[in-house]
């Protein structure tokens, strides 16, 4: 390195889900799109693309209310790969209805579609050319330890399934409480059951590979995102009852959410199951390290989310109808990151930091000198000073104009107030309406914060309706997808140029 030549750390990246990427068979997937969209990325001088957790989806359609924390989604797995395998084949795949739109996802008419035909895939294994071949990578798949979560995961979906797919505490007690002669029963009568499921991850996790591979090979890094908890109605959750704060009929005791505030008069009750932390720590957090260690199999950087929640979390009582009753109990702390430094050594993570934040999560951010979020919707209160406010970042944070859980930028500013518009326009030196939103973009990228992630969104300037997720909603959120003739030549220079422009280049 030359004398006077700076290490650059500048970056910039985009937010995008796996499932808004365009597709031929109703949702975003590891499909030919995706590899255009990496394509895209490099060439508008970017470092990073943002996704968020790649779980298999239950009630909601929300990605942070898997069925596991270390399965994929088959939703994901690329139809046109399956028929290239000989498979399927491609009238099997167009006669499918997967319903939806070109921008919006239909899950039911998914979910009653796509499992039938990966089901074809399944049965097909013997008819495809390069049979031979995939008997083989999914044995050594099966058999690697990595993946002994797989067999506990394939046989709760079976039994999910033979139960018409309600939750595990509503299964046979037997089944329900683990019983070792239940369970071994329960694999040899849904044999063919399992193996399906554990073959659909053998596909997801060949898949996503791939495509990882490629965008790092393109200069690409990957973003992704851990929940801080896990579904009760999931596989870890029935697995592993002793990690969780669940009395002796694995009933949940107290459960995870958020008080009242200023935008919520009663709270918001998630219904996670809680951890029991005590335990966690006795067995030096082995599971919260095989879990972190999945996510950088499958990410180059790890976002985690709700970090509060390691400080203090909020505790409400099981069967409460609202989170007003509940209280704050400590949560592990520095303890946890020190024992994951230790023994997985310096890794990328974002901390996401957002909210109410009392001086102990602060202090703990600050300890673990994970970067923290900044996101400039939240910066323009037209009553007070903002930390939100660029001027006021530091060097190690990553700037955002939103998340998935806010609104556009378009959407936002076209609904702010009157005295906070106009405090917007001031602040970005705008006078029309029309230009808000890349004068937003530049803000974020003239920031001194390391990193400036855009949501695909506000780089297409969409309005209220692409809006990914409206927290506490249930109904209408993950639906939102890119058309196919999103990316153009000349939005792809603008990006490149604005990372040109303010030092974020790849």
């Amino acid at each position: 390195m030359a004398k006077n030549e700076k290490k650059q750390t500048r970056r910039c990246g985009v937010l995008l889900p796996i499932f808004s990427l365009s597709s031929e068979y109703g949702i975003g997937a590891f499909s030919k799109e995706a590899y255009d969209f990496v394509d895209f990325l490099s060439d508008a001088g970017q470092s990073y693309w943002q996704i968020l957790p790649l779980g298999p989806t239950s009630y909601g359609d929300s990605p942070y209310q898997s069925f596991s924390t270390f399965a994929g989604n088959p939703y994901f797995i690329d139809i046109n790969a399956l028929i290239k395998d000989g498979l399927l084949t491609r009238k099997q795949a167009l006669g499918c209805n997967f319903g939806g739109t070109e921008e919006k996802i239909d899950y039911e008419r998914l979910y009653r579609s796509r499992f039938k035909l990966l089901k074809n895939a399944y049965d097909n294994v013997d008819k495809s050319p390069v049979a031979k071949e995939i008997k083989k990578e999914f044995e050594a798949f099966k058999k690697n330890p990595d993946n002994d979560w797989l067999s506990d995961y394939a046989l709760f979906m079976a039994l999910k399934d033979a139960n018409g797919g309600k939750a595990w505490n509503t299964w046979s007690e037997d089944i329900k409480l683990r019983k070792k002669e239940a369970l071994k029963k329960a694999h040899e009568k849904y044999k063919v059951e399992v193996d399906f499921y554990s073959f659909l991850q053998y596909l997801f996790s060949k898949q996503w590979e791939a495509l990882k591979s490629y965008a790092n090979s393109k200069g690409i890094e990957i973003i992704g995102d851990i929940p801080i908890y896990v579904a009760f109605d999931s596989a870890d959750t029935w697995a592993n009852p002793e990690l969780f704060l669940l009395d002796k009929e694995n009933t949940p005791i107290d459960v995870a959410g958020c008080p009242p505030d200023a935008f919520s008069a009663t709270g918001q009750l998630w219904g996670n199951p809680l951890y029991r932390w005590d335990y966690h720590k006795k067995t030096g957090y082995k599971w919260w390290l095989k879990r972190i260690s999945q996510c950088y199999k499958l990410y180059d950087v790890v976002r985690i989310d709700h970090f509060r929640g390691f400080d203090e979390y909020y505790a409400i009582p099981y069967g409460n109808p609202t989170a007003e009753i509940g209280e704050w109990r400590k949560g592990p702390g520095y303890d946890l990151f020190d024992v994951m430094k230790k023994q997985l050594g310096d890794k990328k993570v974002i901390a996401e930091d957002l909210g109410f934040l009392t001086d102990t999560v602060i202090g703990l951010v600050k300890k673990t000198g994970f970067p923290g979020m900044k996101i400039l919707e939240f910066a323009f209160d037209s009553r007070e000073e903002s930390d939100y406010l660029p001027h006021n970042y530091t060097k190690n944070c990553i700037v955002y104009t939103g998340t998935h859980d806010n609104e556009t930028c378009r959407g936002w500013f076209d609904h702010l107030p009157r005295n906070d518009k106009r405090f917007a326009k001031e602040y970005l030196g705008i006078h029309y309406a029309k230009d808000a939103v890349w004068a937003m973009i530049r803000a974020a990228f003239a920031s001194v914060s390391d990193t400036a992630i855009i949501p695909m969104q506000d780089y297409l300037e969409l309005g209220a309706y692409a809006r990914i997720n409206t927290p506490s909603t249930l109904g209408g959120n993950w639906t939102w997808r890119m058309k196919k003739d999103a990316l153009s030549k000349e939005l792809c220079q603008r990006m490149h140029d604005y990372a040109r422009i303010y030092g974020r280049l790849s």
